[in-house]
């Protein structure tokens, strides 16, 4: 269940349909995928890819997406640190960023440059489709003990390195997280 915070504003929403409202404002597709049966730990990439095969295989072609993939990160993920730090600092990509988490979370921090210099974040769980738009403000944070498992979907996986923005504007939030 996703959660959305808006930190300068003290706004924290929880209800799907205005999570939705709100992301939707601001050209960000959020879904939520669920199957009716569980997906055991150990299941394969293949196996993930075929139990989520229903939602995935039209949203792909309806997004013009060519390539999908399985990643999961925990504490024992090696380098863990170094890509961590990859993610915490502010950046963009040149395609959308499409994440379906299928254990764990992760938090997305949106930063959208208006009149009042708009940050929000989204604490994304299982079951939880997020689609970043390409050129978005963003950074994502792992956590301290990451335990994430999520289909990643792309156009061209080269399109989705990160473009740093070096403001510096996550070192603000970092405490809100």
């Amino acid at each position: 269940m996703a959660i959305l915070r808006v930190p300068d504003k003290q706004i924290c929403v929880t209800e799907e349909r205005e999570i939705r409202r709100f992301l939707d404002a601001r050209g960000i597709l959020y879904d939520r995928w669920v199957l009716d049966r569980e997906v055991s730990r150990d299941a394969s990439e293949a196996d993930i890819l075929a139990a989520f095969g229903p939602w995935l295989d039209p949203f792909m072609r309806n997004g013009g997406y060519r390539a999908v993939d399985v990643v999961t990160v925990s504490s024992h993920t090696p380098n863990l640190p170094a890509i961590r730090d990859k993610f915490l600092r502010e950046h963009t990509h040149s395609e959308d960023e499409v994440r379906m988490f299928v254990e764990g979370e992760g938090l997305f921090w949106f930063h959208f440059e208006r009149p009042d210099e708009e940050v929000f974040s989204l604490l994304c769980g299982k079951s939880d489709v997020i689609s970043v738009p390409a050129n978005t403000k963003h950074w994502f944070d792992l956590g301290d003990k990451p335990a994430v498992r999520a289909i990643r979907i792309f156009t061209d996986q080269a399109g989705w390195i990160p473009h740093y923005t070096e403001s510096g504007i996550e070192q603000r939030y970092q405490a809100a997280a």
